[in-house]
């Protein structure tokens, strides 16, 4: 692909993620913060507001602040700044590839972004589910790091394999 067609596709996805988790967390901040959960579709999307301090599902919540800071904010920076100067240097990246790593970028720099500018703690305001059976709550960011993890799996089963054409894959 082309460096200028990536860089494009990449900068879009970014913005876009980016720019779309903050507004609505800014929407969930304004709109959620004082109120009770608000229930739509029969229950099966409720809007609440939370702060987590910890990762995916709280995970890491009840670390010290400076275990947290040094996680969450130190090791996820260098992180986000490796994976990004991978996905604009590397000429090895298919655009399905670029879309998937510049949507977990986006989410994780947006959540990051959050932990900077809210003493270590990410605004999230969405939980799906069926009865009892529910999601954790969670954000915009988080669906775009699942929808990226998800196209990353889905181009590595679609990437060539010795001998075979691309697209050939499970035809015999």
């Amino acid at each position: 692909m082309a460096r200028r067609y990536r860089l494009t596709l990449v900068s879009l996805v970014l913005a876009g993620t980016v720019g779309c988790d903050q507004a609505t967390k800014q929407l969930a901040i304004s709109q959620l913060r004082d109120e009770s959960t608000q229930v739509f579709l029969g229950g099966l999307l409720r809007l609440s507001f939370a702060e987590n301090p910890g990762a995916f599902l709280s995970l890491g919540g009840n670390l010290p602040h400076a275990v947290r800071f040094w996680l969450f904010i130190a090791a996820v920076g260098a992180f986000l700044l490796g994976t990004l100067a991978y996905l604009v240097m590397s000429r090895r990246l298919e655009p399905l590839q670029s879309v998937a790593l510049a949507l977990i970028v986006g989410g994780g720099l947006s959540n990051w972004f959050d932990r900077l500018v809210n003493d270590g703690r990410v605004v999230d305001f969405m939980n799906l589910g069926i009865g009892s059976l529910r999601t954790g709550i969670f954000n915009v960011a988080d669906v775009a790091l699942m929808l990226g993890a998800g196209l990353l799996i889905l181009a590595g089963r679609r990437a060539n394999i010795p001998g075979e054409r691309q697209g050939d894959l499970g035809q015999g």
